[in-house]
């Protein structure tokens, strides 16, 4: 009789812990502007107008630089909560795509490229807007080059969360020695999947319907 009660209660929690749990989606993409990577800006413009066809009431996007010392809300480029009513949420998609066309038009090359204080700010975000799912979009070549004196030997916690990286380019040096690009797409692999999160390499951009 005892073990009934309990089952049933066990079945009883779980229902309601379904129930309860959120279904919204959160996206934080990240913009490597690095060099000659901010000339792949107008490909990660495509990407954020597809994002955001994709999105719906309740869900959470945000588009960030990749700078200098990225852990910051400074370098939110566009930021968005969407509204429940249709025509609300279509205007602030405009609002947010229109902020994203400014910033690529007029994007100056970032010095230094720090990824692990970019994913850092993208958990702290989505972490904070308490989605049902949590994806962060890496637009970079992948190649983290810090300015002096920053530290980022750090493990970012990203259980629960998926990272996809995008359009993932091959630099010169990658050319000549094509065991540098795979040993970068490795050692992120390795930090993402080392504290839970779910890793992917989208580079045909084709492909995009599986985005999210």
């Amino acid at each position: 009789m005892k073990h009934g009660i309990l089952l049933t209660l066990c079945i009883f929690l779980a229902s309601c812990s379904s129930e309860t749990a959120p279904r919204n989606a959160g996206v934080y993409m990240l913009l490597d502007t690095s060099g000659t990577y901010a000339e792949e800006l107008t490909k990660a413009e495509q990407i954020i107008r597809f994002t955001l066809s994709r999105l719906d009431a309740s869900d959470s996007f945000a588009v960030a630089r990749i700078d200098t010392g990225s852990f910051s809300e400074r370098d939110i480029i566009a930021k968005a909560s969407f509204d429940d009513r249709p025509s609300a949420i279509n205007r602030q998609k405009r609002v947010f795509a229109q902020q994203v066309s400014e910033f690529v038009e007029n994007a100056d090359p970032a010095p230094y490229t720090d990824i692990t204080g970019g994913l850092l700010q993208a958990v702290e975000f989505l972490n904070e807007k308490g989605t049902g799912t949590k994806t962060i979009l890496i637009f970079s070549d992948l190649k983290e080059d810090l300015e002096e004196g920053y530290v980022r030997d750090i493990d970012v916690p990203l259980e629960g969360f998926e990272v996809i990286a995008l359009n993932v380019t091959k630099l010169r040096s990658d050319n000549i020695d094509p065991r540098e690009y795979l040993g970068r797409l490795q050692e992120w692999q390795g930090r993402v999947e080392k504290t839970g999160g779910a890793w992917r390499v989208i580079n045909d951009l084709d492909g995009l319907e599986d985005l999210l």
